[in-house]
């Protein structure tokens, strides 16, 4: 072959080769074929105007988390992008113990609202409330604050202080709570007794260990009464949720035993967040009677008990309506040790209620009254307490001092406090002991 037929043969391949090249980029190109090229490429060109020309050099790290942010704000306020530090403290949170002050928070009505503060701690003691309006962290206005931005600035180390300026509805003024931030050790739940036979777990969070836990407290509550327990209060008032999962061990407890009924809650969101739970075949709890108690402070995973239990008829739900938190969040782990919380589904009770924005409703709408001091005058009076009164056997009674109230080991008249302040846990013990005796008389 001719030196001319050589080049001539080699400038046809790489023709062929190069228009073989370009029929596949304008094929493939992602950017001009992909729908939405030109916000993406606007995206592109605003962020290298900002580098090349802005009045003094930008952090180019600040200005992607930034864009991120930005694009997250746009979607619902439970979605959001987590540094490494908050995606520290999310995971720590869920195992147990986390630095803060102790609130669960929300948005409503586009405000920084508090959905709930976590049993015995400092925004707990201070007297914070379900539904306070976050005002100020500090001196920063939380208008426009999401939820992720007002956790770093109530995170912080032990012993050091934060101010929160609270709006609360019956309040004249703002309120200001001077909190000092301390280690936050949640208590899963805690049980009791209430009376003979009649059993208490309060369950605060919805965390890792929370279905073992309770588990546990069932057996100690059954053996405490001899094996025969009479009824059951499950107090999940102020519980923001948790994790998914362990609300769904603790409703299969109770439920299962009817293969055509197994169904705790369904998730719907796109393609793989779509799924069904339900209750696992085997032993259960006896069939004695259960009321769950909840009020405007009850969340998310919480919300899933009272639901799936109305639902299937196994308990009575009492108290307020819930707060109405009906969607599921997944954790997206990035590069960097941060994280994606986006919000993929909506859950469903075993009847295909919505739970998101409606909140469980319950069946006996019971207000948390706050009891009065019982005056001397307004005690119960009766024929026996009249002076010179007569006996059932008509004679005179005699004069008796009047007793003085037991004293307790740390002072003050010795009382289930618990019972005597708190309406709600009272009417559902009233309730259940009621149910005992309607059994008990055959009705």
């Amino acid at each position: 072959m001719s030196r001319s037929r050589k080049i001539f043969a080699v400038f046809l391949v790489t023709a062929v080769a190069a228009c073989i090249a370009l029929i596949l980029y304008l094929r493939w190109r992602p950017i001009d074929t992909h729908p939405d090229s030109t916000y993406l490429l606007l995206l592109q060109e605003a962020y290298a105007a900002v580098l090349e020309n802005y009045v003094e050099k930008p952090d180019s790290k600040k200005l992607v988390q930034s864009m991120v942010d930005g694009m997250l704000a746009t979607l619902d306020p439970h979605s959001a992008y987590l540094p490494p530090e908050p995606y520290h403290e999310m995971e720590v949170q869920m195992t147990g113990a986390f630095g803060g002050v102790g609130i669960e928070l929300g948005i409503k009505d586009d405000k920084l609202t508090v959905i709930a503060p976590i049993e015995d701690t400092p925004a707990f003691r201070a007297g914070i409330q379900s539904n306070d309006h976050i005002w100020k962290i500090d001196n920063s206005l939380t208008r426009g604050m999401n939820i992720s931005a007002a956790v770093k600035r109530m995170r912080g180390e032990k012993g050091k202080a934060v101010t929160l300026t609270i709006l609360r509805n019956g309040s004249p003024k703002p309120l200001v709570f001077n909190l000092i931030r301390d280690i936050i050790k949640l208590k899963s739940l805690k049980s009791r007794q209430l009376a003979q036979g009649y059993g208490f777990i309060r369950i605060s969070q919805f965390q890792e260990q929370t279905g073992p836990e309770f588990k546990q407290a069932l057996h100690d509550l059954n053996s405490a009464a001899g094996g025969r327990m009479k009824g059951l209060v499950i107090d999940l008032r102020y519980n923001p949720g948790g994790l998914l999962e362990s609300s769904v061990e603790v409703v299969n407890c109770f439920i299962g035993d009817d293969i055509n009924k197994t169904e705790i809650v369904s998730i719907k969101g796109r393609g793989e967040h779509s799924r069904v739970y339900n209750a696992t075949l085997g032993e259960k709890e006896p069939h004695y009677p259960i009321v769950v108690l909840i009020n405007g402070g009850s969340a998310s995973a919480s919300e899933i008990v009272a639901g799936a239990l109305q639902d299937h008829k196994r308990a009575i739900v009492m108290g307020k309506q819930s707060f109405g938190k009906g969607s599921v969040q997944s954790v997206f782990p990035m590069k960097g040790d941060a994280a994606l919380k986006l919000t993929t589904a909506l859950y469903y009770t075993p009847n295909g209620r919505s739970i998101q924005a409606k909140g469980i409703v319950p069946d006996v709408d019971v207000p948390n009254i706050v009891p009065l001091p019982v005056k001397e005058k307004e005690k119960d009076f009766k024929e026996k307490d009249l002076e010179r009164s007569l006996a059932s056997d008509g004679k005179p009674e005699p004069s008796q001092p009047r007793p003085l109230p037991p004293v307790s080991p740390h002072g003050g008249a010795a009382r289930d406090t618990d019972l005597q302040k708190d309406y709600q846990l009272r009417r559902a013990l009233e309730l259940l002991q009621s149910l005992g005796m309607l059994k008990e008389k055959g009705f």
